[in-house]
């Protein structure tokens, strides 16, 4: 493998600080070679261009050549046949995820528990394909470093890159995580704006080159509306495949039901997070259950419901920040993991879990063509279904109805993200996402 190229010349004469380059070039590539193989420089080397009996000065090239990452990382690159080895016999065909943020708080929980087995099981080898950006690229290389350090039997393979189309390639679950945090005297609005710019982008990636039935969840807040814009710029892969994170909302209301009740959170189920990723959610305890039995049953004090425990699960990602002085990274990267398991696994019996999904057909009555959280079932086979069996009574529709006019302001802020012409923002009131400083 070269790492300076000369095309054919005669007479061409290298000056010092040329060799002296070179030599350096050589002697890193021999220190590096061991470590990892280099991929073909796309911009290294020495060119001229020369006319006999005359030589010209080389090309005016940068000082200094951007740095070429490899495709993959370390022993992943390798590279062998999966089938042709001696693996058990009951190993699954290997799956690719996607990561982008990959080299954040979230992801550095998220991505060991994946290569672990704990996520798709003790069976299932993938490929862990991570996304992050220029200014991340070394703790990119980082987090890698320590992934291959790890000796983890069904992580068959790492890649790293700053490109969605080339990280998102054949992608059969996509997990993106990355996206601009809110800063001091950013209006809702913008945030909207600079991260649907993010989604858009990666939507047309997707689309592009991902598999056809690839499963997006999307992390990065907002999540409702970043989500909508992704599977809008993504025509060709199915709406249905779409979900926002609301899961950690179900987790932290299940935690509060469990408090106030006094019984471990294994005792509490059906809980069910409506509509938007922000203060407007609805955390339903009218379909919820402890130990079998209805939330109000065991809970007599319907006050503490309809105003602590709500205002607990609503604003609990900003009095962590106020606490810990961060938003919420591990219970974040937990929660990932229990809703992807929640569409790989059956769910039990009688039961459903929360994620953000595509509106349109749904039994509820809420409004088409957004991304709303709402009760879902699944076989276990990365598909769901929405619940039916769901009850509703004047509280609970009303604070749906406000989740659902901020998820349609939201969208009319990112008419031009989704195809409908200019952007029109009128957001009912400035309501801060949960983990937002």
């Amino acid at each position: 493998m070269a790492v300076a190229e000369l095309s054919p010349c005669t007479n061409t004469r290298l000056h010092t600080s040329q060799l002296s380059s070179l030599s350096t070039r050589l002697s890193d590539h021999r220190r590096r070679h061991s470590f990892r193989p280099l991929p073909r420089a796309r911009n290294a080397g020495i060119f001229c261009s020369v006319a006999p009996n005359q030589i010209q000065a080389p090309v005016a090239a940068p000082t200094e050549t951007p740095k070429e990452k490899a495709d993959c990382f370390g022993v992943f690159c390798v590279t062998y046949d999966l089938k042709a080895e001696e693996e058990t016999k009951s190993w699954k065909k290997l799956i690719n995820i996607s990561v982008s943020g990959a080299a954040g708080m979230i992801s550095n929980h998220l991505l060991f528990k994946l290569a672990s087995g704990e996520v798709f099981g003790p069976d299932q080898p993938i490929a862990l394909k991570l996304l992050g950006s220029e200014r991340s690229i070394q703790a990119l290389e980082g987090v890698a470093m320590e992934l291959e350090d790890s000796l983890f039997p069904l992580l068959r393979a790492v890649s790293i890159g700053i490109d969605p189309y080339e990280v998102f390639q054949d992608a059969e679950w996509a997990l993106l995580i990355g996206a601009k945090p809110r800063g001091p005297g950013m209006e809702r609005a913008d945030l909207l704006d600079l991260n649907g710019q993010i989604f858009a982008e990666q939507g047309k990636a997707l689309n592009a080159v991902a598999s056809r039935n690839v499963k997006v969840l999307v992390v990065g807040n907002p999540c409702n509306t970043n989500a909508l814009i992704c599977l809008k710029n993504a025509p060709n892969i199915p709406a249905k495949n779409f979900h926002a994170l609301t899961r950690l909302d179900e987790n932290r209301a299940k935690c509060q039901l469990a408090h106030k009740a006094g019984v471990f959170y294994d005792k509490v189920s059906n809980v069910t997070i409506w509509g938007n990723h922000s203060t407007t959610q609805v955390p339903d305890f009218l379909n919820a259950k402890i130990d079998g039995l209805p939330v109000k049953e065991v809970i007599k004090d319907h006050k503490w419901l309809e105003e602590e425990f709500t205002e607990k699960v609503q604003n609990r990602g900003g009095v962590l920040i106020k606490k810990w002085g961060r938003s919420s990274a591990a219970s974040t990267s937990v929660s990932i993991v229990d809703a992807i398991r929640s569409l790989v696994t059956p769910t039990p019996e009688g039961d459903w879990f929360s994620s953000g999904v595509y509106t349109n057909g749904n039994p509820y009555g809420i409004a088409e063509d957004i991304v709303f959280s709402m009760p879902c079932r699944s076989k276990g086979d990365g598909d769901y279904e929405l619940v039916k069996d769901v009850i509703f009574d004047d509280y609970l529709l009303k604070r749906i109805t406000k989740t659902e006019a901020e998820l349609l302001a939201e969208k009319r802020c990112v008419g031009h993200l989704i195809g409908e012409g200019v952007a029109f923002c009128d957001l009912p009131e400035d309501t801060m996402l949960p983990g937002e400083m």
